[in-house]
């Protein structure tokens, strides 16, 4: 059976090579369908009204001529799965590694990145968070252009190569979150509107026309898709973009996020396995992650920009824009212990209070935190990473503010060796002018908020995108090398020490000590402390088994002289 949602036509055909054209027959609530089966690897499309183009299915579940052509019936069943025994992976105590997959790897595609992951067990990561793969137009982007969310992008190996990707990362004990983008569609191949009223007319957002939440149609064409990634590619979590960005009138039973939440626990009781839902929020609202019986909407967990931005601010001491309030000496001790900065405070960003607290007993692994990811770098002007500002001492510090803070650590990839080379906005959109408006609309941006144009990479242009590969060559070599042995280091010392992962609230304490020439925190889980020294000072602290040092302690009596620059973990 063929079917497809076209309330907007009086007339639907499906086209296939080579054949005649079978009309479809309209059923109830805007409903196309026809009596047709379809084999993996045929074509097809849909072609409506008395147009004679061909639209590919909406749903498409592969793309092999790009998002402008007729789409390929694939049978995700017919994959020969051996993840029988893999039993998935709890957040709570794990270690997220964000990456995309066109620069991970020289090739790029989701088969080169699976010879990749004897490095990330290696370091101890126990999720891998993959940047949006569905269909977009071109050959490479961030991924956020995406307009046919069913399809996996054909330059990155289709879907057969996803479900490759997700069982050999199950083997080698990985669980994978796939980075989903429901609050807009990218600007070129969105047919969409042309079936359906899938957007709402007059609503946009920051990034495109605002999706129709309040129509039946459009909530269960996203709900199926969460439930098709965690079903038919076994997927272990979605990480949902911007969800700040879904506007709903308030007149449907619940919001989205919650009947998401819902669908993905039934699933979850099904298959016998956690299946996490991590929403990106600008709100600063716990009612993300709390559950459905005290009035949230039940997901797993949300990311922190608060936790970035005060470790950001401390390391760098870049204030500019939303940075600004984060020059608060407090704002590091704050995050440590309260999670959110912005909990009902004044943000002069948004000219407005902002945020709510979060609950007391609400667990610290449901916030996602990190020093680095793929905005906070790549939304930068040149897309440098912390590696272009910060000496091997900092970025070694930014290691262990990381890797022993009280959320759910997340790590960019390259970050764990201080990649050199940069993570630029890059696009491949193949007309013309959407590229140079692109380019125009980028620069634009920059230069208003002070910076020189001449830093500003082209999107469009193929070295940008170039230049954001990882280089894998230089990740042992000198301060590489040692940086990559201390992600491993605590990665491990996290695994061991439950103090690291104890999710209670009871355990987090901090303070700060301001001088003249940088700032001394002392940051507690239980019975550790983490003590950081950002001056060029050394600092004298009260004794205790050394863990981890960036640089060594001297002992002084039952003291130690921790060096300037420098952070220790210090058990009892």
């Amino acid at each position: 059976m063929i079917e497809v949602w076209a309330p907007r036509q009086e007339r639907v055909r499906l086209r296939r090579p080579g054949r005649e054209d079978v009309a479809l027959h309209a059923a109830a609530d805007g409903w196309w369908r026809a009596d047709v089966e379809l084999a993996d690897g045929d074509e097809y499309g849909f072609v409506l009204g008395d147009a004679e183009s061909v639209r590919p299915d909406p749903r498409s579940r592969r793309q092999p001529r790009g998002v402008h052509e007729a789409s390929a019936w694939y049978e995700p069943a017919s994959f020969p799965w051996t993840d029988g025994d893999w039993t998935g992976r709890q957040l709570a105590g794990g270690l997220i590694y964000e990456l995309h997959l066109g620069t991970f790897t020289p090739e790029g595609t989701l088969d080169a990145a699976i010879a990749r992951f004897d490095h990330l067990v290696d370091i101890g990561v126990t999720h891998i968070e993959l940047l949006p793969v569905n269909a977009f137009n071109g050959t490479h982007n961030w991924g956020y252009d995406g307009v046919l969310w069913y399809a996996v992008q054909e330059t990155y190996g289709g879907p057969a190569a996803y479900q490759r990707f997700v069982d050999a990362a199950h083997a080698a004990g990985l669980a994978v979150i796939q980075d989903v983008v429901y609050n807009h569609l990218g600007p070129s191949g969105n047919y969409l509107p042309e079936f359906g009223p899938y957007l709402r007319d007059g609503s946009r957002n920051t990034w495109g026309d605002s999706l129709n939440l309040d129509e039946s149609a459009v909530r269960e064409f996203i709900v199926e898709n969460t439930l098709m990634w965690l079903r038919d590619y076994h997927v272990d979590g979605l990480r949902l973009d911007a969800v700040h960005a879904l506007h709903e009138s308030g007149e449907q039973p619940v919001h989205i996020l919650q009947e998401i939440a819902e669908r993905a626990d039934a699933l979850s009781a099904h298959v016998g396995r956690p299946l996490t839902l991590i929403a990106e929020s600008d709100l600063n609202d716990p009612v993300m992650f709390l559950p459905r019986e005290a009035g949230g909407y039940g997901l797993a967990a949300q990311w922190s920009d608060d936790w970035h931005h005060a470790v950001h601010v401390a390391l760098t001491g870049e204030t500019v824009g939303y940075y600004e309030d984060f020059a608060d000496p407090e704002a590091l001790p704050k995050v440590w212990t309260e999670g959110f900065f912005h909990n009902g405070t004044y943000s002069s960003f948004r000219e407005r209070d902002h945020g709510k607290p979060v609950p007391d007993d609400a667990a610290s692994w449901r916030l996602v935190t990190y020093a680095q990811d793929h905005d906070q770098i790549g939304n930068r002007a040149a897309g440098d990473r912390l590696t272009a500002t910060l000496s091997a001492d900092r970025l070694a510090i930014a290691a262990v503010l990381t890797l022993t803070a009280p959320g759910t650590p997340m790590l960019f990839m390259g970050e764990e060796w201080g990649a050199s080379t940069p993570w630029q906005f890059f696009t491949s959109h193949p007309e013309p002018e959407l590229a140079e408006a692109t380019a125009k609309g980028r620069i634009a941006e920059f230069v208003k908020m002070g910076w020189d144009e001449s830093i500003v990479p082209l999107p469009n242009d193929p070295a940008t995108f170039e230049r954001s590969k990882l280089d894998w060559d230089e990740r042992e070599k000198g301060e590489h090398g040692r940086l990559l042995d201390l992600y491993r280091s605590l990665a491990r010392l996290r695994r061991e020490r439950p103090q690291l992962t104890d999710p209670g609230p009871g355990g987090r304490d901090a303070e700060v000590e301001v001088r003249e020439s940088g700032r001394r925190y002392v940051l507690r889980r239980r019975d550790v402390r983490i003590v950081v020294n950002l001056t060029d000072e050394p600092w004298e602290v009260a004794g205790g088994d050394v863990w981890i040092a960036t640089r060594e302690p001297d002992a002084a009596g039952e003291s130690l002289v921790i060096a300037p620059e420098s952070a220790v973990v210090i058990g009892r």
